[in-house]
């Protein structure tokens, strides 16, 4: 990373900013895979992907996954549910909290997009060596770590 000699920021060096460019790129070239097709949001696929992947969460579980704010998360699950794509029930643990599962329309869209989004991350890593690969995740896993506080 290129040091700027009177310490003013390089936007294009910045590696928070270098990281959600690439994040964004590649989320809007997975999204174009399946939006129109399904008529389905990047926010809202996050919703099925993680519930889809571990059912039974609230809307507050999903945006702690997510790193979503809690808006985009109501907005997408309001969406889901209105569409029949979620389906809202008590946990069975505490009959008090509400929690998120995927309906039976939900579960079939969820088995025809991640075929699509595994197809695009496969895309990426071909690019990468074995090594590569192995870093990449060593890295990510050390910067995800990381507790950042204002």
């Amino acid at each position: 990373m290129k040091k700027n000699a009177n310490d003013t920021l390089c936007l294009g060096d910045f590696l928070p900013y270098r990281l959600s460019v690439l994040s964004n790129r590649i989320s809007r070239a997975i999204a174009d895979g399946y939006e129109e097709r399904f008529q389905l949001t990047l926010p809202e696929w996050r919703v099925m992907a993680v519930v889809g992947e571990e059912p039974d969460l609230s809307a507050g579980q999903v945006a702690e996954r997510t790193a979503m704010d809690k808006v985009a998360v109501s907005r997408a699950v309001s969406k889901l549910l209105e569409a029949g794509r979620l389906e809202r029930h008590f946990s069975a643990h505490d009959k008090r909290r509400s929690v998120l599962a995927l309906s039976e329309a939900g579960k079939e869209v969820y088995r025809e997009v991640v075929p699509i989004a595994l197809g695009y991350e496969h895309k990426i890593l071909d690019k990468l060596s074995e090594n590569e690969r192995a870093l990449l995740t060593s890295l990510l896993d050390k910067l995800e770590d990381i507790q950042l506080h204002a």
